[in-house]
């Protein structure tokens, strides 16, 4: 269900986020770049009224994996004073972001993210509610260790089993590595993901008759997993492809990345690592090194998640 609602979203708000990412900024902007105060980064330029701009900004830190923004949490604008002409900035200041959301007007985002903000009373605290895709990407023979806190000294609640490849042979498809063990990140915090739903691995690729009862079974119950020990793959989260987001937010700055052949990124592959998540939003760093947010990731290992 969680799956038709994101697709669904995505449907609405390709076409308009689309159109946004080729919009021409206001001339205004370049001069008001100047008047970004210190500890934040400038984004679209998302509006003009007469002679006032309003620069969308999020703290610098927001792609920072120590310090990973939320999508839950208020949020500023530059109000910026424009000449008559409304060409050049004269003035700026700081104010609390109210009004339009171009992130969740016109699409169900708002929804979805709403929803998961009220779950999370439910998660442990400190715990930043998400709803990503995801695998254990741990080789160890012993398996992924799910803990009770996210801590490496926590109590062990269960594994999840290292790449598994059929010993009788199994689908065409089978990556060269073997199957990994898919499941749902809910949660993050201290740079341990809250996960729940693990799968064996391959069993929803494979025939059903021929996966082995011998197959391993993964702890399936909520644990916490460390972040190096996770990854994902890239699904359409109906925001501008090639690239990542400085913020979790659609109106934050843009930075073009790559896939791991060299491409621009999109919905075929994942990135290099994921380093945090926040709703809907995975902070990532793609295998060119750029740090940033992607919306809407996914664990199919058989087909892109578009």
């Amino acid at each position: 269900m969680r799956a038709l609602r994101l697709i669904a979203a995505t449907i609405l708000c390709v076409a308009t986020q689309a159109a946004r990412a080729d919009d021409t900024e206001p001339a205004w902007r370049a001069s008001a770049l100047a008047m970004v105060p210190a500890g934040y980064v400038a984004g679209t330029a998302y509006r003009t009224e007469a002679v006032r701009g309003y620069l969308a900004v999020y703290p610098a830190a927001s792609n920072d994996p120590k310090t990973p923004a939320s999508v839950f949490a208020a949020r500023q604008v530059l109000v910026v004073a424009l000449t008559a002409d409304a060409a050049r900035a004269v003035s700026a200041e700081l104010k609390p972001r109210t009004g339009p959301d171009p992130d969740n007007d016109d699409t169900d985002f708002a929804k979805l993210h709403a929803d998961l903000a009220a779950r999370r009373a439910a998660l442990p605290a400190g715990t930043e509610p998400c709803d990503l895709g995801a695998w254990s990407i741990d080789k160890d023979p012993e398996g992924l260790n799910a803990r009770a806190e996210p801590s490496v000294k926590a109590r062990v609640l269960g594994t999840l089993p290292p790449p598994y490849r059929l010993k009788l042979g199994g689908a065409e498809n089978t990556p060269d590595g073997g199957w990994l063990t898919e499941f749902r990140i809910i949660g993050f915090k201290d740079g341990w993901f809250l996960i729940e739903g693990a799968k064996p691995p391959g069993k929803d690729y494979e025939d059903e008759k021929r996966y082995p009862r011998s197959a391993p079974k993964p702890y399936a119950g909520r644990g916490w997993v460390a972040s190096n020990k996770i990854g994902t793959a890239y699904a359409n989260g109906g925001t501008r492809m090639g690239g990542l987001f400085q913020a979790p937010f659609v109106d934050a700055k843009w930075m073009p990345a790559q896939r791991e052949l060299g491409r621009a990124i999109d919905t075929d592959g994942g990135p290099k690592r994921l380093l945090a998540c926040s709703g809907l939003w995975g902070l990532v760093e793609s295998h060119d090194g750029v740090r940033g947010w992607w919306r809407g990731l996914c664990s199919n290992q058989v087909t892109n998640c578009s």
